[in-house]
């Protein structure tokens, strides 16, 4: 049921970012794709160490460390939150319009408040609540949205509704969750200590990570205007969150159970086996998903993206999906044992290498191919395959048992639609028909694989 939300939120997200598209003048989308990214990165930089400690600490190994674990957080969450008001305010002595400052702190708060409810559900493993909760998230934020730019197709309009529909899924939230936990306890500042310790490093490097598309689509509309950076932002906006969504399902679903057997048995030879069958569904599922998602880039480009933005999507497209493949698996799974040894530095040193290598990589491709959407994407896309060289070290640093089969059969899956885009400029549509046909195929045999391999072996256990 977890794993169906997030699919949900996908098509949800894919969805609502097409309509916007369509209903913004591409200035305009320019201007609310650069909001949504700065205001995530608020939302990262002031409360994702919270949300990290969260994941990692909550609810706690003692019985009764819930209550306490809880009460740190909560409190965490209500300072930073006068601090983000406090950073917007500030922002307004820097030429930031006001409304626009008011608007993207009070998102980034609700944004934040929201991720870290659904977390400490997920970690309570009250996976009906957070089922509920994460696809109403996806529903009323979207109808809020598109709301606003239905009322008037402008910037400040759009971000107003996104606003609106924070506000009304916050109360839907406090609804649904009234009855869940009434245990009090006080605060304990030795928490909180430790909750800062791990989770300002775990976040720094989130913030670090947030740079990087945000750094990208900078030298974009720098070179390319805002109007003509709009189709590639479209792209890197589009083809990022189904990577974000379906690997996010998968550490939803696993995750807790790894961190508690590390916690409780440490590198036994069960514990391996569990580390690589979580790697191999990771690995696995991205490379199914850059499948699916090539497989379809014509058709998209071609049926559902605005006439205006058709042309700089489809340059850019293929080489954001190996981009948001690569940074899917470098942010959340290749840093894992650093995640589980408390190895601060090493998970801050590879989302740094990420971003200064995806930049560095774009900014070259400018300068030595020319400042195209196809270009600036594809040095991107280089320096990323380079960071996650890096992030091949920090894995190997713990030693578990890989699942290979399905992940080799997920790469041919990815494999045949590449493949397949050779006969575009012969039959567009034979050549997408094959790349579809043979993608799905593969696909279709890595799942089974994983059944055979992995889950009947549990269901059996």
């Amino acid at each position: 049921m977890a794993l169906a939300a997030y699919f949900y939120q996908a098509a949800v997200a894919f969805g609502l970012l097409i309509a916007v598209a369509h209903l913004l003048t591409p200035a305009d989308y320019a201007a609310y794709s650069l909001f949504i990214s700065i205001s995530q990165f608020t939302a990262i930089f002031c409360f994702e160490w919270i949300r990290f400690a969260c994941s990692r600490f909550y609810p706690g190994q003692e019985p009764g460390s819930e209550a306490a674990e809880r009460m740190a957080l909560r409190m965490e969450f209500a300072a930073c939150a006068v601090l983000c008001i406090l950073a917007a305010c500030a922002s307004i002595f820097f030429a930031v319009p006001g409304e626009i400052a008011v608007l993207g702190g009070l998102v980034a708060i609700f944004q934040g408040a929201s991720d870290l409810h659904l977390t400490m559900l997920r970690f309570r493993q009250e996976f009906r609540a957070f089922s509920r909760l994460q696809g109403s998230r996806a529903t009323i934020l979207a109808a809020g949205t598109l709301v606003g730019a239905a009322i008037a197709p402008t910037f400040t309009c759009t971000v107003a509704g996104l606003l609106g529909g924070y506000v009304a899924y916050s109360l839907l939230a406090m609804v649904l969750t009234r009855n869940s936990l009434h245990e009090a306890a006080s605060l304990e500042p030795s928490l909180v200590r430790k909750h800062f310790v791990y989770g300002s490093v775990a976040a720094g490097a989130s913030v670090i990570g947030l740079l990087a598309p945000l750094g990208l689509k900078s030298i974009l509309t720098a070179a390319l205007g805002a109007g003509g950076a709009a189709g590639a932002l479209l792209a890197l906006d589009l083809l990022q969150r189904p990577f974000i969504l379906i690997v996010s399902a998968l550490q939803a679903i696993q995750y807790p159970d790894v961190v508690a057997t590390y916690d409780r048995e440490g590198t036994t030879p069960a514990f391996r086996r569990q580390l690589g069958g979580y790697y191999s569904l990771l690995s696995g599922f991205t490379l199914m998903t850059a499948a699916g998602l090539f497989a379809l880039l014509q058709p998209i480009g071609h049926i559902v993206i605005a006439p205006g933005l058709r042309e700089g999507f489809l340059a850019a497209a293929p080489f954001v999906t190996g981009l948001a493949a690569c940074r899917a698996l470098t942010f959340n799974m290749l840093p894992t044992p650093a995640h589980l040894r408390h190895r601060l530095l090493a998970i801050f040193l590879l989302a740094a290498a990420d971003c200064v290598l995806l930049n560095a990589g774009a900014f070259a491709a400018g300068h030595l191919v020319g400042f195209s959407d196809g270009a600036l994407m594809a040095g991107g896309m280089a320096g990323a395959l380079v960071a996650m060289g890096f992030g091949v070290k920090v894995l190997m640093s713990l030693p578990f048992d890989f699942v290979r089969q399905p992940v080799v059969l997920s790469a041919i899956a990815l494999a045949l639609p590449v493949l397949a885009t050779a006969g575009f400029d012969y039959s567009l549509w034979v050549s997408v028909g094959a790349g579809i046909v043979g993608g799905a195929a593969f696909c279709l045999f890595g799942l089974y694989s994983y059944f055979v391999t992995m889950f009947r072996p549990q269901a059996q256990s």
